[in-house]
């Protein structure tokens, strides 16, 4: 398989290794100096660059009609637009806060733990992210897929960034150097705490998630989740 790498900075690298180790090859690593003309060249693009490139990315990648896999966050503003964009042009995208098997397995165990406390209104939740000094974005995308998720399974109408009101998920950031990621949901009462965290080692979790979703992505039509990739739905 031929890869585009839209953005070849920390996680470029990375994905680049794991994709070379699986047998792939790299024919075009985008910078932000960089045009689209080797795109056509690729079987399947991965999109890891910066909130203000990101969309600029996709589309071009449906222009040409090459699938896209994109792990960049922070642009989620734009994301009904992208994926009407994607419908019209037949094109294939995926899209995931964080491609990580075991986070998206504590996605799975937020959305359960959440339709559980939802009887327990003593409990008052919060998220915690922990990243390296270099990410833009605040709070994290994956912090923000865990607010959605408890959102969905419960009472609470939004969230809210470091002062969040009764009715809102507080998100706590904090930017520390060389931690790949940590997330903390916590359900606290007068009398105890509940805590599920998931801590990332390193940046190869991410980086082999995106590469497996690029691999499954080749060939499809339409706009999937990681769900897909994972059969994550499949499971009771």
């Amino acid at each position: 398989m031929k890869i585009a790498l839209l953005g070849y900075g920390k996680m470029g690298k990375v994905i680049e290794q794991i994709a070379m180790q699986r047998g792939h090859e790299i024919v075009f690593r985008k910078t932000s100096a960089d045009t689209f003309d080797r795109l056509t060249a690729a079987d399947v693009a991965i999109d890891f660059s910066v909130p203000d490139s990101a969309v600029r990315n996709i589309e071009q990648c449906f222009e040409t009609n090459i699938p896209i896999v994109s792990g960049t966050t922070g642009w989620l503003q734009d994301y009904d637009k992208v994926t009407l964009r994607c419908n019209e042009k037949k094109g294939a995208f995926i899209y995931s806060s964080n491609f990580s098997l075991g986070v998206n397995i504590f996605f799975e165990l937020n959305d359960y733990l959440a339709r559980i406390m939802s009887r327990f209104n003593q409990y008052q939740v919060k998220i915690a992210e922990i990243h390296h000094t270099q990410k833009l974005d605040a709070p994290s995308g994956t912090a923000i897929t865990l607010a959605k998720g408890i959102i969905e399974n419960s009472d609470y109408s939004s969230w809210a960034l470091e002062k969040a009101n009764a009715d809102e998920i507080l998100i706590e950031s904090e930017r520390i150097d060389n931690v790949p990621g940590t997330h903390i949901v916590s359900y606290h009462s007068a009398v105890d705490t509940i805590d599920i965290k998931h801590t990332a080692h390193n940046r190869e979790g991410f980086a082999l998630g995106a590469v497996i979703a690029a691999e499954w992505l080749v060939g499809k039509t339409g706009v999937f989740t990681i769900k897909d990739v994972l059969h994550l739905d499949s499971i009771q």
